[in-house]
């Protein structure tokens, strides 16, 4: 039996940019304290809350993974005594 979920809509969880996926996030949150759900409901809110906390998550590790590569990039290059930085 298929179950349906009472959150249709959004973007696939691999196609969501970090800010669709947050902002998909904050509305289930609001909706999960709202409460007045049943408990299906609530339970595939949740479901669907910690997939989009995990596509963050991936966005998140993968901005501080650029970051660092790009800091360790600048600390291996020799620096202009003449550059203002």
């Amino acid at each position: 039996m298929a179950s349906s979920s009472p959150y249709s809509g959004g973007v696939a969880e691999e196609q969501q940019s970090y800010e669709q996926a947050r902002d998909e996030l904050a509305d289930v949150v609001k909706r999960l304290e709202a409460g007045g759900l049943t408990l299906e409901e609530s339970l595939s809110l949740w479901e669907r809350g910690e997939k989009l906390a995990g596509v963050c998550e991936e966005w998140l590790e993968g901005a501080r993974a650029r970051l660092a590569a790009a800091m360790a990039e600048r600390a291996d290059k020799p620096t202009d005594a003449n550059a203002p930085f």
